[in-house]
């Protein structure tokens, strides 16, 4: 059942959240101490990438490591830049390529993506570099943003067929709204389909070789993931329904509480793991055998696609070019910065510290003037897509006290999702407890 914040300000205690507070209360298994890497900005509060059908509202995060004020992503890039032989990296590609490519030059490798820069650079070179056969498919965005569908269009039109999976509109609204209640995690159903996709595509169409682009270790998974080429099945693929959860609700409350069916849900469930193992299918990331450099790519992608970054910042960052499909991509990260104190900036500016695109003094500026800005451009919008009305909804509706989504339900939703030992409310206003800051000289 969705939570009935009617009263949203009397389930929140704001004792809890009382500056100088000794030992506030930690949502999410978050660490209690606040660290910032001394190499990026990255928090120890950042979350691992999770099997998001085991999401529920009680899950708790298994979080960045951190070994002598570095994080295991900025040990990540220097292992990249100094032990690993790129060259022999190349070779294992070309053996891999040469091991599934076709010989009458039908489909032989499946590249899931949107058309941004990243997919975009991973089917341009194995289809013009490595000579492969990609089939390309799409889990469409909640809400297009006009330059994210151009660069979906540009790179079809760079020589890549597509298949575009558009799931229905009012299953995908309903799944959202569930999540933004239940887990404050708006992108959490697309993330699931996205995922879920490519492999049940590549059972339909045979082709056991699947190409993702960067593993998650690129950005703080553990360390020791990047050891592998391979990502594991249990990211989209499982046993059943049983223990499956959609923006938190299970599946048995999604049927009887909410009036979803299984051919609204089909889409979002991961495929069956015995298909996928009698296929032989091999899920790669192409960033373990070429040296990924996030900007380079989307270099790459203006140059042979005429790839278009949007013509503003986006909100809460000083980029243009990162995660630009989706309108809702902004409240995506506001969330993280709500639940985390990890905004969008913080997650650009480490990733070109990383990169060596950008020092870490500059990095420390640019996070503490961007992250945590409100979504506004298209926030009404969203707030409409986000409305669950009776007429649409005739069941689900009435499961939430405050069916409409608006300004002011948000902000007060966001501020139970706020975890004490990160934030502090001094007269109505709220402040993070502890801020990025430059290193002692």
């Amino acid at each position: 059942m969705v939570p009935k914040p009617n009263a949203l300000s009397e389930k929140l205690d704001i004792g809890q959240y009382l500056p100088g507070l000794n030992d506030p209360e930690r949502k999410y298994g978050l660490p209690s101490n606040i660290e910032f890497c001394r190499n990026c900005c990255i928090s120890n509060q950042r979350p691992n990438s999770t099997v998001e059908f085991r999401h529920t509202p009680d899950s708790n995060k298994e979080t960045i490591r951190f070994q002598d004020g570095i994080c295991d992503a900025c040990r990540t890039a220097e292992r990249k830049s100094r032990e690993i032989d790129w060259e022999k990296r190349e070779f294992e590609l070309r053996e891999l390529c040469d091991k599934f490519r076709s010989r009458n030059g039908s489909y032989d490798c499946l590249v899931p993506g949107s058309g941004g820069k990243d997919s975009f650079y991973q089917s341009w070179m194995l289809k013009y570099e490595y000579g492969m056969n990609p089939l390309t498919v799409t889990w469409a965005p909640n809400i297009y943003t006009e330059w994210g569908l151009h660069n979906f269009q540009a790179w079809i039109h760079s020589g890549m067929d597509n298949y575009l999976m558009t799931a229905s509109g009012r299953s995908k609204r309903l799944l959202t709204r569930l999540a933004v209640e239940n887990i404050f995690h708006p992108f959490q159903p697309f993330i699931i389909g996205q995922k879920c996709f490519a492999p049940k595509m590549a059972l339909m169409f045979n082709i056991p070789l699947i190409f993702y682009g960067e593993n998650e270790a690129e950005y703080g998974n553990p360390i020791d993931d990047n050891a592998s080429a391979q990502r594991s099945y249990d990211y989209f693929a499982s046993h059943g329904d049983d223990e499956m959860f959609l923006g938190g609700e299970s599946v048995a409350s999604l049927k009887e509480n909410f009036g979803m069916t299984q051919a609204d849900l089909s889409p979002y469930l991961p495929s069956d793991l015995e298909p996928l193992k009698e296929m032989g299918a091999e899920v790669h990331y192409l960033g373990y055998y070429l040296k990924w450099h996030p900007q380079a790519a989307y270099y790459f992608a203006v140059d042979n696609g005429g790839f278009r970054a949007s013509p503003e910042r986006t909100a809460g960052t000083y980029s243009k070019y990162n995660s630009i499909d989706d309108k809702i991509d902004d409240f995506h990260y506001y969330t993280t910065y709500i639940k985390f104190g990890i905004g969008r900036a913080t997650y650009d500016a480490s990733q070109e510290v990383r990169s060596g695109d950008i020092e870490r003094e500059e990095a420390v500026a640019l996070i503490n003037r961007y992250d945590g800005e409100f979504p506004e451009r298209w926030a009404e919008e969203i707030f409409q897509y986000l409305s669950i009305d009776e007429k649409s909804f005739p069941q689900a509706s009435r499961m939430f006290e405050h069916p409409e989504m608006n300004r002011n339900y948000f902000e007060a939703l966001a501020d139970t999702f706020r975890s004490p030992h990160l934030w502090e409310c001094d007269n109505g206003s709220w402040q993070l407890r502890r801020k990025v800051e430059l290193l002692d000289a």
